[in-house]
């Protein structure tokens, strides 16, 4: 049996009580090594646009952590398995529901118990899992059109935070990676990573790929706002007609 946990009043669930790793190479058989980490997956259902923005106190989470197609997003983090988001996406392909999909890659992956994993798929379906032995604070919060979760993080308000910037943006008009990039930064303000700050990532999966679809900060000393001077510098590298594309519907043609 999986692992649902209950929720505390404001959606989000508590911390499972931490069971040491003695040997955390062995429980993380199969991983990436622990990637304790707060990150937002969202969606817009008008545009079918799908992506997850992501920060934490290692090197090179943007490698690791988001995984995004047109069947759905997934983060894999704590102590990370890649294949959680490499083959959830193929089950997702398949026509899977991103529950079952992950579901089943879960109860194959010895290592389970310090996972976690969230997404959405394309029909806005939402999953949410935490192991066991994650480090506290762990958490997440489901929404609609978005999941955010976290571990080994300073508090709740983390998640809660990013929870709420980006239901608040819902109806802005802004497109999605702004609106991930805008809840990751109010997690940051929130405490982020009771660690520190290292890197950081925004990607996205479009219909109308963009520039700023794909930025990453692999090692910074303040990750999330060197991912908006980047973000920024990006957007502002567009012609002004793929800025302004989502708005008009128009195509994209990009001569490079």
């Amino acid at each position: 049996m999986l692992r649902r946990a209950v929720r505390h009043p404001d959606g989000s669930e508590p911390s499972p009580r931490p069971v040491p790793v003695r040997d955390p190479v062995a429980a993380a058989e199969g991983g990436a090594g622990i990637c304790a980490t707060f990150s937002i997956v969202g969606r817009d259902p008008r545009t079918g646009e799908v992506g997850i923005a992501v920060s934490t106190a290692v090197p090179g989470v943007g490698a690791i952590v988001p995984h995004a197609c047109r069947h759905g997003a997934i983060a894999t983090q704590s102590y990370t398995n890649i294949d959680l988001g490499l083959k959830g996406q193929e089950l997702l392909a398949l026509g899977l529901p991103i529950g079952e999909a992950i579901e089943t890659l879960l109860r194959q992956d010895r290592g389970r118990e310090v996972r976690q994993v969230h997404g959405i798929d394309a029909e806005g379906r939402t999953f949410t899992f935490i192991g066991q032995r994650g480090v506290p604070w762990c958490g997440h919060l489901a929404g609609a059109n978005h999941t955010v979760a976290g571990n080994m993080l300073v508090g709740r308000a983390t998640i809660r935070t990013m929870s709420e910037s980006f239901r608040r943006s819902a109806r802005s008009g802004l497109d999605l990676a702004e609106r991930l990039l805008r809840a990751l930064e109010s997690g940051q303000r929130a405490g982020g990573d009771k660690r520190g700050k290292v890197s950081a990532a925004l990607l996205v999966w479009s219909p109308r790929p963009r520039y700023t679809h794909n930025c990453r900060v692999d090692a910074h000393a303040d990750p999330v706002a060197e991912l908006r001077r980047v973000f920024e510098a990006t957007k502002a590298h567009m012609p002004r007609r793929l800025r302004t594309a989502r708005q008009s519907g128009a195509p994209v043609r990009v001569k490079l």
